[in-house]
């Protein structure tokens, strides 16, 4: 195993276009680190640059202590799975994940071979379809099958290019599950690309948000969720993603399309003398007023609306709520929207309410959110006005801690493992 550090890295093509642009980034040994972004921003010739399948123009790469600019794929040690598996159609299962070991004539006996093979099938549950053709799996074992390929070489890192696109979205569930336990077993490092808001912010110890090359803020999955350093992560981290609302300032009051928000000292000291903002409400921000405690409703904002749309989906219950768009912010909003690869600016909130409410199509709601939750965007330069640098270090902490936690664990289980087969 090993650390990965790069430091400005830029790959520059021959027109001049930038798809990695100065990019420094510390990845921990046996970390697990998420680079997330729209199509374009430049995750996978990042992760391509790491295992030397493109030529970094400018910059440093550590593989280790080692400066791995000029060396060959081959000599990097790393195992990278695919999106597409890139298995071979003629070999078993068995002789797929072998392939690599193979390659190395001489390397290894048959003996060390076969114990590799079936150490990797074993953790992977591959064992009763080692003498099948890939042809014969399913995707996900397919997937799996590309896995244990990477866990035979014992690299000194995993790289993993949106391994699970080409699945469903029930095996995409199944397999995330499966490489957060298998690289938690391993403790190796680990590189993943995905565009999937759900993968980015269920498997990583931390996340690297990419835009147009450039890297926007890493941090733990809740860090950017709750403390996003501008309006592009703020859209990007989140599903449904965050509502944002035109906020106008008169003296002490910042007045919504949706409500009138009285102004404490955390918003006063962030818009300053700023008349336009752009306010951010997370969809889980809101709750149906009715039923709420006198003391709580009162110590936020309340506000009727009308429902457009409701859809149930066992666990919560969306409302859809119309409101009229400021053109003054419209113009930023639709260039986050193409950025963020939406279907085009709605003038609508998205409320995500407790899948027991009862309001339905058509309602009149008294909705409450609390100003101590949103969030202020300069309207130009697109920079979190509210964002706490003290809470995002403390959720970044608490994560670090908690998945250290798990490390030693996932370490207990494979020693009393180990000792179990052991003969008496």
């Amino acid at each position: 195993m090993a650390s990965i550090t790069m430091d400005h890295i830029v790959k520059q093509y021959g027109d001049g276009f930038p798809a990695v642009n100065d990019v420094s980034l510390a990845i921990d040994d046996g970390e697990f680190v998420i680079l997330v972004g729209p199509s374009g921003c430049g995750k996978s010739t990042l992760l391509r640059m790491i295992v030397g399948l493109e030529d970094i123009t400018s910059g440093t790469m550590r593989i280790g202590d080692e400066v791995v600019n000029d060396k060959a794929p081959r000599d990097r040690d790393l195992a990278m799975v695919f999106q597409n598996y890139a298995l071979y159609p003629h070999l078993t299962v068995y002789e797929n994940i072998a392939f690599p070991l193979r390659l190395q004539k001489g390397h290894f006996s048959n003996e060390e071979i076969d114990q590799r093979v079936r150490r990797a099938s074993s953790l992977l549950e591959l064992d009763e379809h080692l003498n099948r053709k890939p042809a014969n799996l399913s995707g996900g074992q397919r997937q799996r099958v590309a896995m244990g390929r990477a866990i035979v070489r014992e690299a000194r890192a995993f790289l993993f290019d949106e391994p699970l696109s080409n699945l469903d979205a029930k095996l995409r569930g199944q397999m995330r599950t499966e490489i957060a336990r298998l690289q938690r077993n391993l403790g190796i490092t680990t590189v993943y690309v995905t565009h999937d808001q759900t993968e980015a912010m269920t498997l990583g110890d931390r996340v690297a948000v990419l835009r147009r090359g450039i890297l926007q803020q890493v941090a733990s999955p809740r860090a950017l969720y709750e403390q996003p350093v501008n309006l592009f992560v703020a859209g990007f981290i989140g599903s449904p993603p965050m509502n944002f609302l035109a906020g106008f300032v008169d003296g002490d009051v910042l007045h919504l399309p949706i409500a009138d928000v009285p102004m404490d000292d955390r918003l006063r000291a962030a818009i300053g003398d700023r008349e336009l903002v752009i306010v951010g409400i997370r969809p889980d921000g809101f709750q149906d007023a009715d039923g709420l405690a006198a003391d709580k409703r009162a110590r936020g904002v309340g506000f009727e609306a009308n429902v457009d749309v409701t859809e149930w989906l066992g666990e919560v219950l969306y409302a859809y709520v119309p409101y009229q768009m400021h053109d003054e912010v419209r113009g930023k909003l639709e260039e986050l929207d193409r950025e963020l690869e939406g279907e085009g600016v709605r003038s609508q909130l998205v409320v995500a309410l407790d899948a027991a409410s009862p309001i339905g199509d058509g309602d009149v709601a008294t909705l409450w959110f609390d100003p101590a939750t949103i969030h202020v965007f300069d309207p130009d330069s697109g920079e979190n006005l509210t964002r706490d640098e003290a809470r995002a270090v403390q959720l970044d902490e608490a994560a670090q801690r908690q998945r250290q936690r798990a490390l030693e664990r996932a370490r207990q289980r494979a020693a009393e493992r180990e000792t179990a087969t052991q003969p008496a």
